[in-house]
């Protein structure tokens, strides 16, 4: 299946079911921490994962993996940042999503602080989901460190390609390897749970489409 039906299939579908699936599929989880969570708006993000790493430095530094990244990747990327769970550094701020807007990308995906929340919603409307929310700069702190290269968010490794889907449920990472395995799986497990769903406000009992469809 080719890349843009698959995030047009992941588009429509639960993205509590994509989760339920990964786990089935994969044996592993696939969604991400709690805390990184929708901080500008309520729009579901669907698109290949374009990764940035981050580390520790004394030097003054800008993220150039990171600005490179937004430059270079195609339309329709997130941009997946992973700074080892730093809150209090914001690795995301209001040029960087200028830019991310000018290039036509989906969202972006912080293991780490977004800044400039009230210019990003206000001018941009664009998605971005993060650990904290936090004034202070990288400059200093941490610089990037590699592009395009797997990197830790949390206990899930994401890896580049990767399709990353979030929205005010939070953020699940599907393998690309297994992508469309998840998708038809996510598909069934939508279409039962509607047909469940029915049958409970039919016959008034959750108990009893419990007993049906095994599912909860």
């Amino acid at each position: 299946m080719e890349l843009n039906e698959l995030i047009a299939g992941f588009r429509e579908t639960a993205t509590a079911s994509v989760a339920d699936a990964v786990d089935k599929i994969t044996g592993k989880k696939g969604y991400l921490d709690q805390a990184i969570k929708p901080r500008i708006n309520d729009k579901k993000v669907v698109g290949p994962a374009v990764t940035v790493l981050e580390g520790p430095t004394d030097e003054f530094v800008p993220p150039q993996h990171a600005l490179d990244a937004i430059d270079e990747s195609e339309p329709g990327s997130v941009i997946v940042i992973s700074i080892s769970g730093e809150a209090n550094v914001a690795v995301w701020g209001g040029l960087m999503t200028a830019g991310a807007v000018a290039n036509k990308h989906e969202g972006a995906v912080l293991d780490g602080a977004v800044r400039d929340i009230t210019e990003i919603r206000r001018d941009y409307d664009f998605p971005v989901f993060a650990r904290s929310a936090s004034p202070g700069t990288t400059l200093g702190r941490h610089k990037t460190l590699a592009a395009n290269v797997a990197v830790p968010m949390g206990d899930v490794i994401v890896r580049p390609g990767d399709i990353v889907v979030g929205d005010i449920d939070g953020v699940v990472v599907v393998p690309r390897t297994h992508a469309e395995e998840v998708l038809a799986m996510a598909r069934e497990i939508d279409a039962r749970e509607l047909e469940q769903a029915r049958l409970i406000i039919k016959v008034g009992s959750l108990r009893e489409g419990l007993a049906k469809y095994g599912r909860i």
